[in-house]
């Protein structure tokens, strides 16, 4: 394609995007990340700030950032690339709930989890506008909540809300489906940490009643 085409063909920027993701989905996302980096350099001076490419590819870059470790920096990324965005897409654009869902998780892996949880509670409120019940985003979104609803100390929280989670996806996603199975599992997880908390908070009553 380099030789037939030249350097800033659209074909040669989508070919160079797929070469960065399969390299992180081979198990290497500093090469992605790098990749991504350089590739967001050049279509920024062909296609200019607000092109969907442009911004699709700052979403790919984020994400990459996150799996490199650096969880506040795809924050960051993330919360910058949403205001953008906004102002291009409007509030309800498909991309703006998925830069949002992106931007709590990376909060929550950052050492923000009351954030994250609240933030999937906003988007959940607009994805039950937006989308509906029982779309796939809406149910992950309800996943994802109740998973920092654990995290910020509350398993009985997060059991009770998988537990709902489940019902739905077994109506709308059957038995089978890899996430029924997923959040069958995880509230098996919280189930136990609520056991465990429970019976930790009343050996310790026990101890002060004594």
């Amino acid at each position: 394609q380099l030789r037939v085409l030249g350097t800033d063909h659209p074909n040669i920027l989508t070919t160079r995007s797929n070469l960065a993701h399969w390299r992180g989905q081979a198990g290497d996302p500093a090469s992605a990340a790098t990749a991504t980096e350089e590739l967001l350099t050049d279509q920024l001076r062909v296609l200019g700030t607000d092109h969907p490419n442009i911004l699709t590819t700052r979403s790919k870059l984020s994400y990459w950032r996150g799996r490199v470790g650096d969880a506040a920096g795809a924050a960051t990324a993330f919360a910058d690339l949403l205001t953008d965005q906004l102002r291009v897409l409007g509030p309800d654009h498909p991309d703006i709930l998925t830069t949002r869902g992106n931007l709590a998780h990376w909060r929550g892996q950052a050492g923000d989890p009351v954030g994250a949880a609240t933030a999937h509670q906003e988007l959940l409120t607009d994805q039950l506008r937006v989308l509906g019940p029982d779309h796939p985003d809406t149910l992950t979104t309800r996943g994802n909540l109740a998973y920092w609803q654990g995290n910020t100390g509350d398993p009985a929280g997060a059991a009770t809300a998988y537990q709902k989670l489940l019902t739905d996806q077994l109506r709308v996603l059957g038995p089978d489906h890899t996430h029924t199975m997923t959040t069958r599992g995880n509230l098996a997880h919280w189930q136990g940490n609520s056991d465990r908390k429970s019976t930790r908070l009343n050996s310790s009553h026990a101890n002060i009643s004594y």
